[in-house]
């Protein structure tokens, strides 16, 4: 059963980058639908990430509290809402403000999909339903770029955030009907409720919030500058966009599926413990960043391009296993409050490096943005190997 589970909580995951990958896809469009600058273009992302930084930590403890089966239906329908108002934008304000809408509702998909997977997983299995899942992350963003496309050249822009919406509020009614918890330990009235102040207080949260604080960045620019990059970097049309800028997400899907059976791996044929094989992966990941790291010096766009595939692949590797790590440390009870909160601490870092982007990438170009990135995730390994690592004694 528990497959089913998260083959389900993964489509949810499709619809939800389905739709915020949209605005990424059309940048070069919309700039010139709406007379968008760069710097206006970066307030607009730094709208949804705002919004979507705040909210995650207050959909996990609504989560938490509501439980699955009602609390991600009413988010998902709520962004389908935000989804087709998109339509009425006119400008960067009346976009800025829809996309905040969008993630106030979005910030849900991550802290749903971790719970789902602390509830139905045993421990040494975690991994491998966590990359699983993760890969609705990635295949929605693979997905969206032909898909974007191909309503934008045939129907329209508009007509992108209309289908997208749409597909919001049929994955809603599926998940309402299907989803079901498993039989719950406690009697409910004996459950105990998720406390904020003590997960803030852990070691262990500091351990996958900052580096997920340093990770995010990444994630951010291949989803909201890349289809940019390419476009005014490259020299790309949108039709061109629309062929390649799928292959990235395509590596993240491979490297999620790597990401899960690392784990067990190190476990099997290592003789590692549960987080320290958690922590391998993640630092493997963390080196194979390096490559994407390059994309600025590439010669041409094929091989810029394959770099962004290493970052895809490498990125979800960390992802994965950090938001698995999320599991091993926190209760079933308080799981989607501790990765709200951890997922807060990373998108402060992916809207604070968005801005920064939208401030410089004029004047300086891209090839220091990625060099950064892979800087950063060598950093936050390296942090999450010294927090979360266990004496001999607890291995």
């Amino acid at each position: 059963m528990r497959w089913w589970i998260v083959a389900l909580v993964s489509l949810g995951t499709i619809v939800n980058y389905l739709s915020r990958n949209t605005l990424g896809i059309l940048a070069p469009v919309l700039k010139t639908e709406l007379g968008l600058t760069t710097e206006q273009y970066s307030y607009v992302v730094g709208a949804f990430q705002a919004a979507y930084t705040v909210m995650q930590p207050v959909c996990g403890f609504i989560l938490d509290n509501l439980g699955l089966r009602t609390g991600f239906a009413l988010f998902a329908l709520l962004w389908s809402a935000a989804s087709c108002a998109h339509v009425l934008a006119g400008g960067w304000l009346s976009l800025a403000a829809l996309r905040g809408w969008l993630g106030l509702a979005e910030a849900a998909a991550i802290p749903a999909g971790v719970k789902a997977i602390a509830e139905w997983f045993p421990a040494k299995e975690r991994s491998v339903g966590m990359g699983l899942f993760n890969i609705g992350t990635s295949l929605g963003a693979m997905l969206a770029p032909p898909m974007v496309a191909f309503l934008q050249h045939a129907y329209g822009w508009r007509s992108a955030f209309l289908v997208t919406g749409a597909m919001g509020v049929a994955f809603a009614a599926i998940w309402r009907i299907f989803y079901r918890s498993p039989p719950a330990e406690q009697p409910k009235a004996e459950r105990k409720r998720p406390s904020v102040l003590p997960i803030l207080k852990s070691r262990a949260f500091w351990g996958i919030g900052l580096p997920r604080f340093l990770f995010e960045p990444a994630w951010q620019t291949f989803i909201f500058w890349v289809p940019l990059y390419l476009s005014t970097e490259r020299g790309m049309k949108m039709e061109e966009i629309g062929w390649f800028a799928w292959m990235p997400f395509l590596a993240a899907d491979l490297g999620s599926l790597a990401g899960g059976l690392i784990s067990p791996f190190f476990m099997k044929y290592c003789g590692f413990g549960l987080v320290p094989s958690r922590l391998a992966g993640v630092a493997i990941g963390a080196v194979i960043m390096i490559g994407p790291g390059c994309v600025g010096l590439a010669p041409s766009a094929t091989i810029a391009i394959a770099l962004l595939c290493v970052g895809g692949f490498a990125h979800q590797i960390m992802s994965g296993l950090i938001n698995t790590l999320a599991t091993d440390k926190f209760g079933a009870h308080e799981v989607a409050t501790a990765s709200g909160l951890a997922g807060t601490a990373g998108w402060t870092g992916g809207l604070a490096f968005s801005l920064i982007v939208g401030q410089l990438v004029d004047r300086i170009g891209y090839t220091p943005v990625f060099a950064c990135l892979s800087i950063f995730d060598l950093i936050g390994a390296a942090i999450a190997v010294l927090l979360l690592r266990e004496s001999r004694s607890a291995r």
